[in-house]
């Protein structure tokens, strides 16, 4: 009873089967399908290979949403060469809320203004990035994926000891501010602090060739995730102005270096995405199934295309020569229809 119930069962499982088997004697091969199947599979060969590239790249989503920490420290990084003594030239932040931010963590190094050959590679360097940046955005994403900590992001040191003098003012380090708007300045003369706001000391200093620099900066937070690191960081957009102070001409001002900076009430978070494995194979059956299946339906479309016209000059409708002598044929018995001889001849009349 338990073999009769199985082989009913296989029975009707065979019954199901939707991919039927046919036997190689009813198989018919031909050059043409040869041909055709040679093309599909170097097709399909191609492809594949194309998607695999396409499945090991990855790309950046960016998503924004509102940014919730306002307590948290904006740290900013400074490296600014003054054409100026350090005696001569100070630095301070003063924020929107009127409070003046300590600028305990810089440091005023006397250093040569000009650079040497490795400095300027290195500044052309960065640049070139920022050149780049504005013209292409598509390169960030490149910077993102290969962003590295530690890496090396300040003036390289001079290699060797120069005779020149000391004729600049490095002005170098880092300091935390709060996540409102401010102003970073670097003038002529060093800050006094004191209730009523701040104060530079510039009365000993020579005021030729005064200019001032103007940068408005709006800072973006941003967190970064991807397969290499994972970092909050910010972004930022710059403008700039500079103009000559000449009060004789109607132009008033300070002469000196103007950072004025904002943070975005929006977060980014810029994570590094790669196609699942599942899409990636529905994606390479998709192919392999879809030209698997075009190629069969044009080799039989142009297979009936052609039989059709095969047959047709098999059947002789396209010989001209065959027309012609079924033409005279037809002639002939027409003629041998009106001159006849009747069989029977009729009695004449008496």
């Amino acid at each position: 009873m338990r073999r009769l119930s199985r082989k009913k069962a296989l029975s009707l499982v065979k019954e199901l089967d939707a991919f039927p088997k046919v036997s190689e004697s009813y198989v018919e091969t031909s050059a043409s399908g040869g041909t055709v199947s040679l093309i599909a599979f170097s097709a399909m060969a191609l492809l594949a290979v194309l998607e695999f590239f396409v499945y090991r790249e990855t790309w950046m989503k960016y998503e924004y949403s509102v940014d919730k920490d306002f307590s948290s420290k904006l740290r900013i990084n400074i490296d600014i060469t003054v054409a100026m003594k350090c005696q001569h030239v100070g630095a301070d932040i003063l924020d929107l809320a009127e409070t003046m931010i300590t600028s305990n963590g810089l440091q005023y190094e006397p250093v040569i203004f000009e650079l040497t050959p490795q400095q300027r590679l290195w500044q052309r360097t960065l640049l070139l990035i920022q050149n780049r940046l504005r013209e292409e955005h598509a390169l960030q994403e490149v910077l993102y994926k290969t962003l590295l900590k530690g890496a090396p992001t300040a003036l390289p040191p001079r290699e060797d000891a120069s005779m020149e003098p000391l004729n600049a003012c490095r002005i170098h380090g880092h300091v935390y501010v709060n996540k409102v708007a401010g102003n970073l300045h670097i003038t002529v003369g060093k800050p006094i602090h004191h209730p009523q706001g701040h104060a530079h000391i510039a009365a000993f200093v020579s005021h030729e060739n005064n200019q001032m620099f103007q940068y408005f900066i709006t800072v973006v937070p941003t967190k970064l995730n991807t397969y290499k690191i994972s970092a909050d960081t910010h972004q930022f957009s710059v403008t700039e102005r500079e103009r000559v102070i000449n009060h004789a001409a109607g132009s008033h001002g300070v002469s000196g270096i103007f950072v004025k900076y904002d943070t975005s009430s929006l977060m980014v978070t810029v994570s590094e995405q790669h196609m699942p494995l599942w899409q990636f194979l529905v994606r390479l059956c998709g192919i392999i199934g879809g030209i698997f299946s075009t190629t069969g339906m044009l080799h039989g479309l142009v297979g009936f295309c052609f039989d059709v016209i095969c047959c047709r000059f098999k059947l002789g409708l396209y010989r001209p020569g065959e027309v012609l002598n079924q033409d005279a044929q037809l002639h002939q018995m027409n003629n041998l229809n009106h001159h006849h001889t009747p069989l029977l001849a009729d009695n004449p009349p008496r």
